[in-house]
């Protein structure tokens, strides 16, 4: 792991983004609640957030953070057709959230996919990346 011993502890925040793609039919079925699984969205919510505390556990080398707020947004987007994710992670302390953030959409995404597959296989996750990043010696950093 990198020493992160000498560095200042700073507030620092992170914001990720990215979606999944389906058929428009799909994504009704996600949004008018009669997914065989259950609340797809809620779900996923829960698994992002539960993504970015594990963060470390699942990262080789990634250091465990402190966090101090986690932020799951999944907002059903027609023009996909699909459903658009974004993570806000907070920590105050010796290094960055990014990978903590980029984690909480990935696993939202992979729930939203689990979650509705035997419907729809071909799905497509993308766009996922940091949008925002604050805090420590680098600075801000948006996209």
């Amino acid at each position: 792991m990198v020493d992160v011993s000498d560095k200042a502890v700073t507030s620092r925040v992170a914001v990720a983004e990215g979606h999944i793609t389906m058929t428009a039919q799909t994504l009704a079925l996600i949004t008018q609640g009669r997914a065989a699984k259950g609340d797809v969205l809620g779900t996923a919510r829960l698994a992002g957030i539960m993504g970015a505390k594990r963060c470390a556990d699942l990262i080789p080398l990634c250091h465990p953070l402190p966090i101090t707020k986690v932020a799951v947004d999944l907002t059903p987007d027609d023009t996909l057709p699909g459903v658009r994710i974004t993570a806000t992670v907070k920590t105050t302390g010796q290094t960055g959230v990014e990978m903590e953030a980029l984690t909480a959409v990935s696993i939202a995404a992979l729930t939203v996919h689990d979650m509705v597959k035997a419907v729809q296989k071909d799905m497509v996750i993308g766009g996922i990346r940091v949008t925002l990043k604050d805090g420590g010696k680098s600075g801000r950093y948006s996209a």
